[in-house]
């Protein structure tokens, strides 16, 4: 309880240093692990590449997904410790 007092106070006299948002709930996905050397779920994230021009949007067959590396985890951005893979769209 004193620390979340402590990170609150910290909060309330510097606000802009923080920001808050809601968990989204992530897809998880089958990922290999080389620790265990078996296949495990992961929570994972799609960034899918898009473009604009003059004829409109143009989604791209492919994309970043983004994997949480750690079991359990929801970080998925590669500077807080999460992964990424390549994904491609061979059919639709």
């Amino acid at each position: 309880a004193a620390e979340r007092e402590e990170f609150a106070a910290r909060i309330r006299a510097e606000p802009r240093r923080y920001i808050a948002q809601r968990r989204v709930e992530l897809s998880t996905c089958p990922t290999w692990d080389k620790a265990s050397e078996s296949v495990v779920p992961r929570r994972v994230d799609l960034r899918p590449y898009l473009l604009f021009g003059k004829s409109g949007p143009w989604v791209l067959p492919g994309g970043l997904t983004r994997v949480a590396l750690v079991e359990g985890s929801y970080v998925v951005n590669s500077s807080q410790g999460g992964g990424s893979k390549d994904t491609w769209v061979l059919s639709a």
